[in-house]
């Protein structure tokens, strides 16, 4: 089977509709189609760096200013004229390269690849959503004899998979591997995805997506090919770096194109014929595998562009250094299953890093984002301003030994172009809107906390998922949804970035407050007297008054917008009181009084006082009170209220 020419990939097109293209028609009409469809979100990004990104550049080369890469990201009708020319030779001179099945040389595996006892495995071993092993009657209806019958495309796939994301720990010994012992590898890692949280951005078409992937300004060291040009099958693997025998070595990454390909097992699809159809024609079908040990990845932070990292403090790094001598101070950061991509914008939008105090004298490392974010932000006037870009986010969790997969994780956000300039508005007016969200979770725990106490009860203990502040979140999940997509029109105006801030403090606080009176109604009759709760020497009474208030409190603090607003401080949403709602019907914002009526029809805060800017309160309060900055509130709030 011919990847460059069989069809092996399914492409979307704008309309909606499917089409199974090769790897040459699929890149030379990359422009006509959307995206990739895959069986599971994972394959998506093991396509894109195993075969597109690094045949693109392999053929094409790296674009060397931001300029060149935008000449190619605007090209209207994709790869045409030269860059077809070069990306058809290309094609043309390794086409030998990409025999799936080749009986000498197969695509991505290693020919003859046997174990010592001539041993193949059932093709679930190579099929992330397959349960296989001994936990096949326990998590499948099918037996372990019931291997599933693979198609050429669907095995080219869940091969790139493999390589990918294998799951780690013990691994089969193939025959000629100087370091099996006893059939067997140990101490195997995943495949070098399962080590980062992957942050892939996607455009309007495959073709756009595909540049927004390609770094410039990269020098292509030497030695930095893709697995397809390093298969020597003679001397040793430390030297020629071949992926074509039983061999493998732990190393870093020469560049990109090496780290996009990298083999981290050494694999053979066995196909069989399946018996013919009607027309008398077989097509070929896998269902036995050999999976045995492959390369193992010591990561760069210079040569991988898809993950957020994490910078370690001295004192965390000299821990790690201690369970590990090869231990990077910055490591990769991991999406967490179950928890919306959003919540991790801080990160995202760490555009020139984050710091934290880390004492009175020294200010410690945060966090970088990928350095594909980075590449596009120095781009970033090569992109229009309402830009539709992406997100796509993509990892998974495995369990305590790394052998097997317990989750995965997906997740896809809208992007201002404009959120990735380090001092812009949208940037911290996404932050700040951020932040807010996770502090009105935590004023809800407090709240279920402060009841409990009015009861005589202990708050509720560990566990996130036990606490009604993640149900906040959850409904709050469509409300920061569509602020990314309404902040992408506003590029960097101030009164627009304002005005959508209010009109997400409104719903918020709505949102906020069918959680606050949910656990209020529930409240017992008991708690109006409340209890006496005595705690590190100290006495507190708690009180269904004193709970509510302190929730109305912290309400007011976070939301302060809102709170002006409703205190007859702040201005009203000009766009509501013209009736022009914020954003598409049926996904607007609309402002909104406490008590349901619409928005009034002044145009100015009493006394003609400022309205608050994007990410901070405006830089004088009422009565001359300084400003917090971004994000904050002053000092001393107005009337002497917590929640001005």
């Amino acid at each position: 089977m011919d990847l460059i020419e069989a069809p092996w990939l399914v492409a979307r097109r704008d309309d909606g509709g499917e089409d199974s293209v090769g790897l040459r028609a699929l890149l030379l009409n990359a422009h006509r189609y959307t995206d990739l469809e895959v069986e599971l979100p994972t394959q998506k990004p093991a396509i894109l760096r195993q075969v597109l990104l690094p045949v693109v550049v392999d053929a094409l080369g790296f674009p060397e200013t931001p300029e060149e890469w935008a000449e190619h990201f605007h090209a209207p009708d994709g790869f045409t004229g030269q860059a077809a020319e070069r990306l058809t030779e290309y094609l043309d001179e390794h086409r030998d390269r990409f025999g799936l099945f080749d009986p000498v040389d197969p695509f991505a595996q290693v020919g003859g690849l046997r174990t010592g006892k001539d041993e193949t495995r059932n093709s679930a071993l190579i099929v992330a959503t397959a349960a296989s092993g001994n936990n096949v009657p326990f998590w499948s209806a099918r037996t372990d004899g019931q291997a599933p019958r693979l198609s050429p495309g669907r095995a080219a796939h869940w091969l790139l998979h493999t390589h990918c994301w294998d799951p780690g720990a013990i691994k089969t010994g193939a025959f000629g591997d100087p370091r099996a012992r006893a059939g067997k590898v140990m101490g195997n890692p995943t495949g070098p995805l399962g080590a980062l949280g992957l942050v892939l951005p996607m455009g309007r078409t495959l073709y756009e997506s595909l540049w927004l992937n390609v770094p410039f300004g990269v020098t292509r060291l030497a030695g930095d090919l893709p697995q397809w040009r390093r298969r020597d099958r003679e001397g040793p693997v430390e030297e020629t770096r071949s992926t074509a025998t039983p061999g493998w070595d732990s190393r870093p990454p020469r560049g990109p194109l090496d780290a996009w390909t990298w083999q981290a097992r050494r694999i053979r699809l066995v196909p069989e014929t399946a018996p013919q159809d009607a027309d008398g024609d077989g097509e070929p079908e896998v269902n036995r595998v050999v999976v045995a040990a492959g390369d193992r990845l010591r990561l760069q932070p210079d040569h991988e562009f898809h993950t957020a990292w994490t910078v370690d403090s001295q004192t965390v790094h000299r821990k790690r250094l201690a369970k590990d001598p090869d231990a990077l101070q910055i490591r990769p950061r991991r999406h967490r299953a179950g928890r919306a991509a959003w919540r991790g914008l801080d990160a995202l939008l760490a555009v020139e890093g984050s710091t934290w105090q880390q004492d009175a004298t020294e200010v410690g490392q945060g966090f970088h984002t990928a350095q594909i974010l980075v590449k596009l932000a120095e781009a970033g006037a090569e992109l229009p301003p309402d830009y539709p870009l992406r997100l796509e986010l993509t990892g998974i969790a495995y369990n305590s030994k790394f052998s097997a997969i317990e989750d995965t994780f997906h997740d896809e956000l809208p992007l201002p172009v404009a959120a990735l300039r380090r001092d812009g508005l949208v940037r911290a007016a996404l932050i700040g809107a951020v932040a807010q969200a996770e502090r009105l979770a935590d004023a809800v725990n407090r709240l279920v906390a402060d009841l409990r106490r009015a009861a005589g009860a202990r708050p509720v203990p560990g566990g996130e998922w036990q606490h009604p502040g993640e149900s906040l979140l959850h409904a709050l999940d469509p409300v920061v949804r569509l602020l990314l997509r309404l902040l992408r029109t506003s590029d960097e105006d101030f009164d627009r970035v304002d005005e959508l801030l209010r009109a997400w403090e409104e719903k918020a606080g709505r949102e906020t407050w069918k959680v606050a009176e949910h656990l209020l109604a529930q409240s017992p009759p008991g708690l109006f007297q409340g209890s006496v709760l005595v705690q590190g020497g100290k006495t507190r009474t708690y009180r269904l008054s004193t709970a509510e208030r302190t929730f109305r409190d912290t309400l007011d603090d976070t939301l302060w917008r809102r709170a002006n607003r409703r205190k007859g401080r702040g201005n009203a949403l000009s766009s509501v009181v013209q009736g022009q709602p914020l954003g598409p019907p049926g996904q607007e914002f609309r402002a909104e009084q406490p008590d349901g009526s619409r928005q009034g029809s002044h145009q100015g805060s009493p006394g003609g006082k400022p309205d608050a800017g994007p990410g901070g309160r405006p830089g004088t309060e009422p009565h001359g009170k300084p400003d917090a900055g971004p994000g904050g509130r002053s000092a001393t709030a107005p009337d002497g209220e917590g929640a001005a």
